[in-house]
């Protein structure tokens, strides 16, 4: 087993100048006219031209000529004095799972093909405001079921490092894009690890912040249980902090909402956390299945963030896990299920699903209100274990992922360390523990196997502890010996 870092498999060119840069750097930039937004949209689409019919990370990109337009406009805006918001001129895909105005929205579904929505979605809306220019939408999982991104609309997306390796998901596009450098920054979305899993199999880093801090909307029910979030991913957290600036805060029509305390871009500037006391739960003592590797480069990642200040000790909560995983299939049934059902009570639309939406839907069917309440009881009480755990400690891990990235072929591991799974994100339940708990958690790469597999770990830390938890991943992502990204020069 090795945390060394291979060459990438892809044997991909370099992006080097401009889309080796980071977002915070290219940002300043293009305010402070070192660069222009033309030289940056020319490069990235040159980058996506060269790259993207290898992985196919980004789907519905936008026709060239009306981009360098776009970014042509940007300049002319700048030169005559303009404001310049903190993503002015800069390339961005977004998820296609989120609405974007006049941009085909296809959820990876043939029933929505051809959609093109009316609105933005808040946290897109928010992004344009900062100046970043959309330049078409990252790939997904249909309905962003499955941590495997394909589609029957676009097909499948493949790994970074490995053509027959499944990328993730349900950010598997966004990840992609990112550890190639096709786009500088990308958005992504989490229920059950979406902005995870796809971190940790393209060996960039993905945030899942706390329930509330990046407002949901226009179509998310607004007293729900947001057990879903919107967040950031990039190749450094500092990148990732810029765009949390942009997302989060309250918004009137998202009533759990909440707005920060203060930028976690400016708060960064204080430097990488100094330490604290981390709980190591690797698989909760053999609940959680995991392929052969993973748990020995987790505990290698550890010595690494030991050496950086933070003391690890070996944590085993007194909960009933299997309970716990129950609680978050049926709350998961009881939202995105029941979106489902709406479009399997149609016939012709059922015959669209794939099967995961059906099992969902016809899952959600046969939930009680005393199943519900039930769960959310449980959840409750997750969620008060979690306060006591963190007032003992400033971050509990674990592994990111209970397999390594398998071949895209596969729907999903239907086997875990000889452990059947009796669903098909069932070898995801690794991740609905922040979920559950309302916990900011960032995925930071751990290594990678000797087949070259990445492989990430989770830092979860205490509900609106978001701060926090970016500060440890940029300590641990100080003492990385190998580059966030998979270029061959890394």
């Amino acid at each position: 087993m090795t945390d060394i870092r291979p060459a990438s498999r892809h044997a991909m060119p370099p992006a080097g100048g401009i889309c080796g840069r980071s977002a915070v750097d290219l940002a300043a930039a293009i305010r402070e006219r070192r660069l222009s937004a033309r030289e940056v949209m020319t490069a990235f689409l040159d980058r996506i031209e060269a790259i993207n019919p290898k992985v196919n990370a980004i789907v519905s990109l936008r026709d060239r000529a009306e981009l360098l337009a776009e970014a042509e406009g940007a300049d002319v805006h700048l030169a005559a004095g303009g404001a310049a918001g903190p993503l002015f001129g800069l390339p961005i895909a977004i998820k296609d799972l989120a609405q974007t105005k006049g941009l085909k929205t296809t959820f990876g579904s043939p029933i929505f093909a051809d959609l093109v929505p009316q609105e933005d979605e808040f946290f897109v809306e928010r992004m344009r405001k900062a100046g970043a220019i959309i330049i078409g939408k990252t790939n997904v999982p249909e309905f962003g079921l499955g941590s495997n991104t394909y589609n029957p609309v676009f097909g499948p997306t493949l790994n970074a490092f490995d053509p027959g390796w499944t990328a993730g998901g349900s950010s598997g596009g966004a990840a992609v894009a990112l550890a190639l450098d096709l786009v500088p920054l990308a958005d992504g979305s989490d229920f059950g690890g979406s902005l995870r899993n796809p971190g940790a199999y393209n060996n960039v880093l993905g945030f899942r912040p706390s329930q509330g801090l990046v407002p949901g909307g226009p179509g998310f029910e607004v007293f729900h249980a947001q057990m879903g979030v919107e967040g950031p991913m990039g190749r450094s957290v500092r990148d990732m902090a810029l765009l949390l600036d942009i997302q989060a805060g309250y918004h009137p029509h998202a009533p759990l909402s909440y707005d920060p305390q203060g930028s976690f871009l400016r708060s960064m500037a204080e430097g990488p956390a100094a330490g604290g006391r981390v709980g190591w739960l690797a698989d909760l003592g053999g609940h959680l299945p995991m392929e052969d590797g993973i748990l020995d480069l987790c505990e290698a990642a550890l010595r690494r963030f030991a050496s950086v200040g933070f003391e690890i000790e070996p944590l085993l909560p007194d909960v009933d896990f299997e309970a716990l995983w129950q609680a978050f299939v049926t709350l998961r049934q009881s939202s995105s299920g029941c979106g489902l059902k709406l479009l399997y009570d149609d016939p012709a639309k059922r015959a669209l699903l794939k099967p995961e939406a059906v099992w969902e839907a016809e899952g959600a069917a046969r939930l009680t209100a005393p199943q519900i309440h039930a769960a959310a009881m449980r959840r409750t009480a997750w969620h008060r274990t979690l306060l006591g755990l963190f007032e003992r400690y400033d971050l509990l891990v674990l592994p990111t992922a209970q397999v390594f990235p398998f071949e895209v072929s596969t729907h999903w591991p239907r086997e875990v360390a000889g452990r059947l799974m009796d669903s098909y994100h069932r070898w995801m339940q690794v991740t609905a523990f922040a979920t559950l708990g309302g916990c900011p958690a960032a995925n930071v790469p751990a290594g990678f196997d000797a087949r070259g597999r990445p492989m990430g770990m989770q830092l979860i830390g205490k509900p609106r502890g978001d701060l926090a938890v970016l500060r440890a991943a940029a300590a641990y992502e100080a003492a990385l010996p190998w580059k966030i990204g998979a270029s061959p020069e890394n």
